[in-house]
């Protein structure tokens, strides 16, 4: 449904939403009507307009993820119609706007599913397990002093590049939520190349990329087939090439450990 030139656009949509009131409850779908929603909304806004109705009608509001709504927190993550975060690449779901979707869609909407990531309540998952990997070592321990100068470690251009896009990693989860072994090598490694690239993480890199691989495991994360969805549906766009490094590193860790 469209208005004329220059006025704003508003359609009506059928939403079919996963709704589970907590993890130990039975879930199932329900379906609601998104009427006169403006296309400059974002998915979230749209969902913002559903819920007040919900409110007002004495229901139930949708319970789901966010914070900064800017693309920046990686709090926000549902799957719609099939796809982490929706059908535009390179977006997180806050920065999905409804444009993208035409007067009378049904759009199914539901949470990110893996055995890592407990289910909160109707979208809203348990994501403190992507913590406990970075807490297994995901940083860099060291005394750092006063303030160096910015040229007193050089660093090639091309790996401060790389790691700058591996530091983009906004720790959202849709590479799990897309693989079909809901694999969380994408998210690993990227936190891995972040820091493996530059002298300030050389140091404890062995140890750091042991750790994080042996915590994932423990968070019962499955394992990379190279099915590339992870990489298809990241909205920083992170490619599977940190998961190559990521599986390098850990070889020459093994091979260091052993050497010990």
């Amino acid at each position: 449904m469209s208005t004329g030139d220059g006025m704003e656009k508003k359609i009506n949509l059928t939403l079919k939403v996963w709704r589970q009131k907590g993890p130990d409850k039975k879930g199932k779908i329900e379906t609601y009507r998104a009427e006169d929603i403006s296309t400059d909304m974002s998915f979230l806004e749209m969902i913002d307009v559903v819920n007040e109705k919900l409110v007002l009608e004495g229901g139930d509001p949708i319970s789901f993820d966010h914070d900064c709504r800017e693309g920046i927190c990686g709090m926000c993550g549902a799957v719609v119609n099939g796809r982490a975060h929706g059908p535009s690449k390179g977006t997180t779901l806050c920065q999905l706007h409804m444009r993208h979707f035409s007067d009378g869609d049904t759009v199914v909407i539901e949470p990110f599913r893996s055995r890592a990531f407990k289910l909160v309540k109707d979208l809203v998952v348990d994501r403190s397990a992507f913590d406990k990997i970075i807490q297994a070592g995901g940083y860099v321990s060291v005394n750092t002093g006063g303030v160096p100068d910015a040229n007193a470690i050089p660093i090639p251009q091309e790996k401060a590049d790389l790691a700058m896009d591996a530091a983009q990693c906004i720790g959202c989860g849709a590479c799990v939520a897309s693989c079909p072994n809901a694999s969380a090598m994408l998210f690993v490694s990227a936190k891995v190349s972040q820091l493996a690239l530059l002298p300030q993480g050389r140091a404890e890199a062995p140890t750091r990329v042991i750790n994080m691989v042996k915590e994932m495991d423990n968070q019962l994360f499955g394992n990379c087939s190279n099915e590339r969805e992870c990489e298809a549906e990241c909205p920083k766009s992170i490619s599977i090439v940190n998961i190559a490094r990521l599986n390098r590193e850990f070889i020459k860790a093994g091979l260091l450990s052993n050497e010990k």
